[in-house]
């Protein structure tokens, strides 16, 4: 996968560049952004930057209106306080509504924002004069189903992104009161529909993404409960958790496959973050600690679990073979799969030790991988990643040294010794004309 197209953007204004220096044509340029689906004669008018700057003025605009009313409120007599925010929550809308008929859409995008926020206002100040809903999580809900349907009208990705971590707020505050946010998964729905149908946005995917796996995390949680309105997190979440992260590597293969240039943009972007939090997840279980808490764990939730572990892990291996990427997550696979029977089935707290041993030795082998990817492939993300992924390893095994001092210099020795083959292999590559 080529990280290149999640800075295609940057590329367009680069080749710009080049179209001023007479270095190729505009047609020419025109060819280039074509291959990654930027269309070149529209990046040049307004950037991320100049919309993003719009959307921010808007959000302060009203920000400012909000204090001002909030500041002067018990002054402002009540049909005079339930009138004015109506009437000034639907004249921005109004508005709204007129730039985007008169195919103004940036602007109708700002307003939209901003009657949204006129709109939160409206609930919260209006619940206060009349004393309504003492459940606080109902406002926010109210709050972010209303705000919905403008992202979806537009295929907007700012004002779908706004409806979506409302949603998630609410989510949290709903599941952390005991009770079960069952339309939670209506968002989910509607942002998958506008990333489908709207432009590239890779903050709304990783949002999306993010909902998915706290809505299936959410079941397990109220299923486990039983009759008991108690949501607590398990330890069976994690290795639930662990099984999701490789069924989205494995998705994220699919995405690429398919002939959407959009699809194979989200499948580097999940590729990339799925393989970053995958070595988040080796750092972390390369200390002894982690490994004592989940061999102390009581574990009784074990049918449950080891079900959602086989029907992800399969579904895993399916969307790789779709995907063609089952040679690398095979054994990914195969490794946490292994982890998890061996930490479930181990009793004795000593055992940590060993664990803490082969995911130091995962990590490493990772980080070698990476390095040898990225060399081969003429990727830098990779290969410096996995330099970063050795150095690290070996600043934590000087904190936290595995045996005794003897042990820690032979591990730094072998460190040392990757690293200095790995710039072997980089300058035979070279030398055969790779591209480093």
């Amino acid at each position: 996968m080529r990280l290149i197209r999640l800075l295609k953007n940057d590329l367009a204004k680069e080749i710009s560049g080049w179209v001023e220096k007479d270095l190729i044509s505009t047609e020419q340029a025109r060819s280039i952004c074509r291959l990654y689906d930027v269309d070149y004669d529209s990046i040049q008018n307004y950037s991320l930057g100049y919309r993003l700057l719009i959307g921010l003025g808007y959000l302060f605009i009203g920000l400012a209106v909000i204090t001002l009313l909030g500041a002067n409120w018990d002054e402002i007599p009540r049909a005079l306080r339930m009138g004015g925010l109506l009437m000034l929550t639907l004249m921005t809308h109004g508005l709204a509504f007129k730039s985007y008929l008169t195919g103004r859409t940036s602007s109708a995008v700002g307003l939209f924002l901003l009657g949204n926020l006129f709109y939160g206002a409206s609930i919260i100040l209006i619940a206060q004069i009349y004393h309504l809903g003492e459940h606080m999580p109902d406002g926010i809900f109210w709050w972010a189903l209303g705000s919905l349907p403008f992202g979806v009208l537009l295929k907007n990705s700012w004002l779908t992104l706004f409806s979506s971590l409302l949603a998630m707020l609410w989510f949290v505050l709903e599941f952390g009161m005991g009770f079960f946010p069952s339309l939670f998964p209506l968002f989910i729905v509607v942002s998958v529909y506008v990333l489908y149908k709207g432009p590239f946005s890779s903050i709304l995917f990783l949002t999306t993404v993010a909902s998915i796996g706290l809505w299936i995390e959410a079941v397990l949680s109220a299923v486990w409960a039983g009759e008991r309105y108690d949501y607590t997190i398990h330890m069976e979440h994690l290795l639930v958790s662990v099984a999701l992260f490789v069924w989205a590597y494995a998705v994220s293969g699919w995405l690429y496959a398919q002939s959407s240039h959009k699809a194979k943009d989200y499948g580097v972007l999940l590729s990339l973050w799925a393989l970053r939090f995958g070595l988040v997840a080796l750092f972390v279980f390369s200390f002894e600690g982690p490994w004592e808490t989940l061999i102390e764990s009581n574990w009784d939730q074990q049918r449950s679990m080891w079900l959602c572990v086989i029907v992800l892990l399969t579904a895993s291996l399916w969307f790789a073979w779709q995907g063609r990427i089952l040679q690398l997550l095979l054994p990914v696979a195969v490794f946490a799969s292994l982890s998890m029977m061996a930490v479930v089935a181990t009793e004795d707290r000593s055992a940590a030790v060993y664990f803490q041993i082969v995911y130091n030795i995962a990590l490493i082998g990772t980080g070698i991988g990476l390095i040898v990817r990225g060399i081969h492939q003429g990727i830098s993300h990779y290969f410096f990643l996995g330099v970063a992924t050795i150095l690290l390893t070996a600043f934590m095994r000087y904190i936290d040294l595995i045996g005794d001092y003897i042990g820690g210099a032979i591990m730094f020795m072998v460190l040392a010794a990757v690293l200095l083959c790995a710039a072997k292999y980089w300058k035979t590559h070279q030398g055969q004309g790779g591209t480093p």
